[in-house]
């Protein structure tokens, strides 16, 4: 090309160069965007897996999770239907505990229809395997979310031979570690138990069961 001929040229060449160059700017940064979110696709797998999108939540669907961390003596608060869901690993000696307060509690078989407890934990632990109780974390008097009271022994607002369990703020009310109410409080029912399945011996299903 003549030099003439290259000035003439020479806005619309222009003008093309930074075409290409634009074109090439975009498409590094849809190659880097997508590198980035196939990294963290890569790097967060097990939680996508176990996250049930907000639409899904909404709508009820089962949650997955992964019980494997929880040790003895402490407790895991998940969602389910806008409720938080507790699963608790009992010890040992908090399961022994258990059927002596029978004779304490209002309802100590879960025969009261209001929060129907499944079959399956119809039992003195309330749960389908006796370390893991699953119950929804919600005080059947007034809706509130009952505290953790864990720790044995006397202390405020608690009787002096508690052997642990949980208390609701609001008005006092009292439930073991099976999320069984004590007698004489204002809330009327056990803790609600919901629909619940191990998929394996580390992973829990919340929301549903063989039946459902």
């Amino acid at each position: 090309m003549t030099q003439a001929a290259a000035h003439a040229a020479g806005p619309a060449g222009a003008s093309s160069e930074a075409a290409v160059d634009q074109s090439r700017r975009t498409w590094i940064a849809i190659t880097c965007g997508a590198g980035a979110v196939g990294g963290a696709a890569v790097a967060v797998p097990f939680i996508s897996t176990f996250a049930p999108s907000e639409r899904a939540r909404a709508a009820g669907a089962p949650v997955q999770v992964d019980i494997s961390a929880i040790q003895p003596g402490e407790k895991l608060t998940v969602e389910w239907r806008g409720k938080p869901v507790w699963i608790v690993r009992r010890t040992k000696e908090q399961l022994e505990a258990l059927p002596k307060l029978d004779p304490q509690l209002a309802d100590p078989k879960s025969d009261r229809t209001q929060y129907p407890t499944p079959d399956y934990a119809k039992n003195e632990w309330r749960s389908i395997k006796p370390e893991f109780f699953v119950g929804v974390g919600i005080c059947s008097h007034l809706g509130c979310s009952p505290s953790d009271k864990f720790t044995t022994g006397a202390q405020p607002s608690l009787p002096d031979d508690w052997a642990g369990g949980f208390l609701c703020p609001c008005h006092g009310s009292t439930f073991d570690m099976a999320g069984r109410v004590f007698k004489n409080k204002p809330a009327p029912d056990n803790l609600e138990v919901p629909p619940h399945m191990y998929l394996s011996d580390t992973v829990l299903l919340i929301g549903e069961d063989k039946k459902a």
